[in-house]
């Protein structure tokens, strides 16, 4: 840790009241320095303008004709990929359209759906008792109704039973 007052303090100077104006010779000096920059600069950029161009070239001339077809077609397929988006967007639209519309008939049919269940399971559940009454199949016979459907033939009729 040094001291305040060591021998390693400066002294001041005392400052300057004014701007301070560059002389004749600084000026010319910051000139030719800025030029050397701006000189160097250019030498950069057109260096590497040449290297670009130079792998442009280079790309191009190994680049497979396919290749050259497929980009040059690259615009039209782009093109071609917006106007299916647009008519896939507007058939998004007319599908939601008709949903909105067909929102209601899709409401009543969940209401009515439950009661027909509950009608046919009824409907069975009558059959299935009326089928256990006795007479019923003797009925079915003499009526015609025995339990067939409409458009089922008639079971063949069971031979006789022989006895020993």
């Amino acid at each position: 840790m040094s001291t305040p007052k060591g021998s390693g303090r400066k002294k001041q100077t005392p400052k300057s009241t004014g701007p301070r104006v560059p002389g004749p010779a600084e000026i010319l000096a910051a000139a030719q320095t800025a030029v050397e920059a701006a000189q160097s600069a250019a030498g950069q950029a057109l260096e590497s303008a040449q290297l670009t161009a130079g792998h442009a070239f280079d790309a191009a001339v190994r680049l497979p004709p396919a290749s050259a077809q497929l980009a040059a077609q690259l615009p039209d397929l782009i093109e071609n990929l917006t106007m299916a988006i647009d008519r896939l967007n507007s058939t998004i639209d007319r599908l939601d359209r008709t949903l909105a519309l067909a929102d209601p008939a899709f409401a009543a049919y969940d209401r009515l759906l439950p009661r027909l269940e509950a009608m046919i399971a009824l409907g069975e559940d009558v059959l299935g008792r009326l089928a256990r009454l006795p007479g019923v199949a003797m009925l079915g016979k003499v009526t015609g109704f025995g339990g067939r459907r409409p458009g089922e033939e008639e079971p063949p009729p069971e031979p006789p039973k022989r006895r020993r």
